[in-house]
C-alpha cells in the first residue's frame, strides 16, 4: 500500500472517501472541481453556503445554505468526536473538527484533508538524522504534522529506529486502530484524552523502549515538562509546539521550558557595571529540551537555529540572531541562504555559560566556557548547577573536548576506558562521593576556585604572545610555558594555533603545562 502511495507523485490524499462523507450536492461540485487535488479544508457552518479553502484562497462551493441534517449527515458517517471535538475516518488522514452551541449541538464542521506526502523532510533530512532533539515551529496549515509522518517514516524504515509516536486526535497517523503506511513501521499510541498527553508521552518511554518519539502539537506546562523528562533519559525527540518562531517561545511561559526556561536574575552592582546592564536582567535557567529549532516559514523556506542555547541567551540580551536559511528552489535544490552568523553587538555580552573576551586592538582571542564532562553523573542535575551559580561552564557530549570529567566515586572504581582515556590524556577527574545537587555543587566550586580571574588570565595571555614571538622571529626553536589549569592551557593552544605553531600539554596537574614548537621543527611533530 505504501509504494501505491509513493507511485502517486509522492502524495495520497483519499479524497474520495472524505467525499463520501458529505452531502451529495457538496461532493459532487467538489469532484469536478479541476483543483479538487489542492483542496485544504471544506467549511459548512449552519445557515451559510459551504465554502473549500485552496492554497490561493477560500471559496463558495455552492449557492445553498447549510442546514442541521447536512450536519448530522457528516456527523453520522464518520467516528465519534472526542473530548477535542475532533474526529476522523478509518485509515484515513483526514480530521473532522466540530464547533458546538451551548447545548452541546453541532452548529458548524471544519473538514480538514489530510496527505501522506513524501520528501518534504529533504530540506531538513541532517538534522533528522542527527542525534539532536528537533522542534518545528509554524503557523496552522503549513504542514508540521505532515512532515512528521515522512520523519517517522524515514527514522524506522531508512534509519532502523525503534519510533514511537505519540498521537493526539489520531492526526499524525489517521482514526482507527491500525496507523496509516505514511509512518512506516513506527509504532503508534492512541491518546485516549488530549489532557492526559504528558502521561502518555511518559508511558511510551518506560514501557516500550523507543530510541525517538515524535510529538505533535507541545501545547501545556506539564507536557514541556513531559518532554524534558524524555530527553533527559536519553531517548530523542523530534516535535511540534504552538508558535511561529523562536521568538514566540521564549516569551512563552507555559512552554518556554522546552527552550531552558526564563527567569529574573538580580545582578550585583560591580557585575551589573561590568555587563553594563540592568541590575535585574533576564537569563536563561537551564539547557534546552529542544537543542535545535526549525522555523516553516513556508512549504519551501525554513529558518534553522541550530544552537538554541546560545540562540536563546543572545535573544534575553538583545543581540542580532541570523538563523540559517534554506530554501528549495524551482529545480528542486536546496540553497543555504546565508550561514547562521550570531553575533553580539558592541559592548554587550553572551550567556554566562559561554562567555568571551570581547575583541579589542590588543587581542582578537576569545574565551570559551570550561567544558565539563559527565560521567556516570545526571547532565541535567549538573546543568541546573551551572545555571544557578551563574559560572561560565558547559557540559559537553565529547570527552576529547571536555577540559576536566566529573563523575562518581562507583564510576571511578570501575576504571573504564573513559576514566582511562581522561587521565591518559591529562584531563582532570572529578570524584563525587554520592551523586547530589549538594555534591555537585562542592564540585564545581572547586573548579572555581582553581579558575584564576579575569585580569590574571589576560596577564597570562600577554606573557604567552610575547613568548610565541620568540618562536614565530626564529630565535628559538620550542618553548615551554608555566604550569595553568586546564581552562588557561585551553586558552594557550588556541593562542598557538593561531599563529600556526605546534602545541601539546604534559605532566600531570597541578602542574600541567603547554609546549609550544615551529611546525618544521623535528621535536614538535
Amino acid at each position: 500500500m505504501l509504494e501505491l502511495f509513493k507511485e502517486n507523485n509522492g502524495i495520497t490524499n483519499d479524497l474520495d472517501t472524505l467525499f463520501s462523507c458529505i452531502p451529495d450536492e457538496i461532493s459532487s461540485a467538489l469532484t469536478n472541481d479541476p483543483r479538487k487535488n489542492d483542496l485544504i479544508e471544506i467549511i459548512m457552518d449552519l445557515g451559510r453556503p459551504p465554502k473549500a479553502r485552496f492554497p490561493e484562497g477560500e471559496e463558495t462551493i455552492l449557492d445553498m445554505e447549510i442546514t442541521k441534517n447536512h450536519l448530522n449527515y457528516v456527523a453520522n458517517s464518520i467516528g465519534p468526536f472526542n473530548d477535542d471535538n475532533r474526529a476522523g475516518l478509518e485509515r484515513t488522514l483526514h480530521r473532522i473538527s466540530a464547533m458546538r452551541n451551548r447545548q452541546n449541538e453541532i452548529i458548524a464542521l471544519t473538514l480538514r484533508v489530510g496527505r501522506a506526502i513524501f520528501g518534504t523532510i529533504k530540506i531538513i533530512d541532517d538534522l533528522v538524522s542527527s542525534e539532536n532533539n528537533l522542534l518545528l515551529l509554524g503557523p496552522p496549515g503549513i504542514g508540521k504534522t505532515t512532515m512528521l509522518r515522512e520523519v517517522a517514516r524515514v527514522l524506522a524504515d531508512d534509519l532502523n529506529k525503534r519510533v514511537v509516536v505519540v498521537d493526539t486526535s489520531n492526526e499524525i497517523a489517521g482514526d482507527g486502530d491500525i496507523p496509516h503506511p505514511s509512518i512506516g513501521r513506527s509504532r503508534r499510541m492512541q491518546v485516549p484524552q488530549p489532557r492526559l498527553q504528558h502521561k502518555v508521552m511518559i508511558e511510551a518511554v518506560e514501557n516500550h523502549t523507543p530510541e525517538v518519539i515524535i510529538i505533535d502539537e507541545i501545547g501545556t506546562e506539564a507536557e514541556a515538562a513531559a518532554a524534558r523528562t524524555i530527553a533527559e533519559r536519553g531517548v530523542k525527540l523530534i516535535g511540534t509546539a504552538h508558535g511561529t518562531s523562536l521568538d514566540n517561545l521564549v516569551r512563552n511561559p507555559t512552554l518556554a521550558d522546552l527552550i531552558g526556561g526564563i527567569h529574573a536574575v538580580t545582578l550585583g552592582d560591580d557585575e551589573a557595571k561590568r555587563r553594563r546592564t540592568q541590575k535585574t536582567v533576564l537569563e536563561r535557567k537551564s539547557a534546552p529540551t529542544f537543542n535545535v529549532v526549525v522555523e516553516l516559514n513556508s512549504r519551501s523556506q525554513v529558518s534553522v537555529h541550530s544552537n538554541v542555547s546560545k540562540t536563546v541567551d543572545m535573544m534575553l540580551r538583545g543581540a542580532a540572531i541570523k538563523p540559517q536559511i534554506r530554501r528549495i528552489n524551482r529545480k528542486g535544490k536546496i540553497e543555504r541562504i546565508e550561514d547562521e552568523q550570531q553575533s553580539l553587538p558592541k559592548n554587550t555580552f553572551q550567556s554566562d555559560l559561554e562567555k568571551e573576551y570581547e575583541e579589542s586592538p590588543e587581542s582578537e582571542t576569545k574565551r570559551s566556557a570550561i567544558s565539563i564532562f559527565p560521567y556516570g553523573v545526571v547532565k541535567a542535575k549538573l546543568e541546573d548547577s551551572i545555571s544557578e551559580q551563574q559560572i561560565p561552564f558547559i557540559v559537553s557530549n565529547d570527552l576529547s573536548n571536555a577540559d576536566v570529567v566529573v563523575t562518581t566515586k562507583q564510576m571511578y572504581k570501575r576504571r573504564s576506558e573513559i576514566i582511562k582515556s581522561a587521565e591518559s590524556n591529562g584531563i582532570p577527574v572529578i570524584v563525587l562521593r554520592r551523586n547530589t545537587p549538594g555534591q555537585i555543587n562542592d564540585a564545581l566550586k572547586t573548579l572555581v576556585d582553581q579558575s584564576v580571574t579575569e585580569d590574571v588570565i589576560g596577564t597570562i595571555l600577554d606573557n604567552t604572545s610575547q613568548s610565541l614571538l620568540a618562536l614565530i622571529s626564529g630565535d628559538v626553536d620550542e618553548i615551554e610555558l608555566n604550569p595553568q589549569n586546564s581552562y588557561v592551557r585551553k586558552l594557550q593552544h588556541q593562542l598557538a594555533e593561531k599563529e600556526h605553531l605546534y602545541s601539546f600539554s604534559s605532566g600531570r596537574e597541578p602542574n600541567r603545562k603547554v609546549k609550544v614548537f615551529r611546525k618544521n621543527n623535528k621535536t614538535g611533530q
